[in-house]
């Protein structure tokens, strides 16, 4: 059952502007759920609603929900529909298919753009939705699925994973990627119609100012020892492998060297017996995540499916130096020898180098720190939702145009690109 509040917040603050859109956004992760879609989803939305846009979140319910009651709070109008465990991750849930009911909802009340964040079942349903009732329609690509199936043991579905998303995609008006590396390997893959929009980092909440003496204390490491931090999911794709084999490095060399890891998942009882003197602080939010990025000193990034990496440009914010493989956010924003250290892609040898490095060489961490937080200083969430809303009135327009003006390549090509 669908359930909807229907109001809205406006900010006086902001002058008047000429056009107020109506957007739908449609994603199978939202708070209360911890993860880097669910994060940056939650900014655009409140971004958006910040600039006087009625904006609609149609999500599934979660099992422990309070987000129903804070989003009536802050304003802004939430469709909680069914949804499952996903397997593997019982935290998190998929939406299941809703055409009639996002059908009903839309024709009692039609939005201007219907924007889609994730590509399960309920993100089929609003495409196929918003294509009948002749709506405006962007999507975001935000997952490798298709290089998560080899972890978990379904590679040979690897082919099926993409076509489904390349389809999905392609139907829409639009696809909005974080990087013009992803951009660029997409449409050699054949995906069309993309426009790269950076994800941009909190500068208010993420800073070296929450560096926390006690809060390091905790995790026995006083004064000057060194913590090797880790965020993220605790999952196969996450390559936590080279997380343990990089840290054992690390402590041959200095035996002071921490390991902090924040986050959950299935790899957690697994990690925690190879790592055994680790400290496992658990999922972390807020201003508790803060505290952990600038209370470390070096965060590893050992992924290599990502397609953008939030808690680099979150760890770079909190002055917290990053090792990682030259893609993704690293790519843009790591500058080695800087503000951290960055590997050739899947050379996993050259990766656990540059830990030893540091690790015997520990005179270049105020450096690195000292570079981290001004590579980040120009990616706050204000030019992101500004991009954004640049583009679906862009859309907009387009669409009001003709079919033909949407399909050709007139209106999205040159899209400027923020910071990226």
């Amino acid at each position: 059952m669908l359930l909807a509040m229907d109001e809205r917040i406006m900010i006086e603050s902001f002058p008047p502007r000429r056009i107020t859109l109506r957007v739908s956004v449609v994603t199978e992760t939202f708070p209360p759920e911890v993860n880097g879609v669910s994060t940056t989803v939650e900014r655009l939305v409140r971004g958006l609603q910040r600039r006087d846009h009625d904006m609609q979140v149609i999500r599934p319910r979660q099992t422990s929900d309070g987000w129903d009651r804070e989003g009536a709070r802050l304003g802004l109008e939430q469709v909680l529909t069914r949804g499952l465990p996903i397997p593997r991750y019982p935290q998190l849930r998929m939406g299941l298919p809703a055409q009639r009911a996002l059908q009903s909802l839309w024709m009692h009340r039609r939005p201007d753009i219907v924007h889609i964040a994730t590509e399960g079942p309920l993100g089929w349903s609003a495409l196929r939705t918003a294509r009948k009732l002749r709506l405006p329609v962007s999507t975001d690509f935000r997952t490798h699925f298709e290089a998560y199936s080899t972890h978990y043991g379904v590679g040979w579905l690897r082919r099926s994973v993409q076509a489904y998303l390349r389809r999905f995609h392609n139907q829409a008006d639009c696809t909005l990627v974080p990087t013009q590396a992803l951009a660029d390997a997409l449409r050699a893959q054949g995906f069309e119609r993309l426009i790269v929009v950076p994800r941009g980092v909190d500068t208010d909440r993420f800073t070296p100012r929450h560096r926390h003496p006690l809060l390091r204390e905790s995790w026995g490491a006083p004064g000057d020892t060194p913590v090797l931090l880790y965020v993220g999911r605790l999952a196969p794709e996450k390559n936590l492998e080279l997380l343990v084999r990089t840290y054992r490095a690390m402590i041959d060399i200095d035996p002071r060297w921490r390991l902090v890891v924040v986050g959950d998942g299935p790899m957690r009882d697994r990690l925690a017996e190879h790592c055994p003197q680790a400290v496992f602080t658990g999922a972390l939010t807020g201003d508790a995540l803060a505290r952990a990025y600038a209370s470390g000193d070096v965060l590893a990034f050992p992924s290599m499916t990502e397609t953008f990496g939030n808690v680099t440009l979150e760890a770079l914010a909190s002055g917290l130096p990053v090792l990682a493989f030259d893609y993704a956010a690293a790519a843009q924003v790591v500058r080695s020898g800087v503000n951290g250290w960055l590997a050739p892609v899947g050379d996993e040898d050259a990766f656990v180098e540059h830990a030893r490095r540091l690790a015997r060489e520990r005179d270049w961490l105020p450096r690195l720190r000292a570079g981290a937080a001004d590579a980040v200083a120009h990616l706050g969430w204000d030019r992101i939702v500004t991009q954004t809303e640049h583009i679906w009135v862009r859309l907009l327009a387009a669409h009001a145009a003709g079919p033909g003006v949407i399909r050709s390549s007139a209106w999205w090509d040159g899209q400027p690109a923020i910071g990226g």
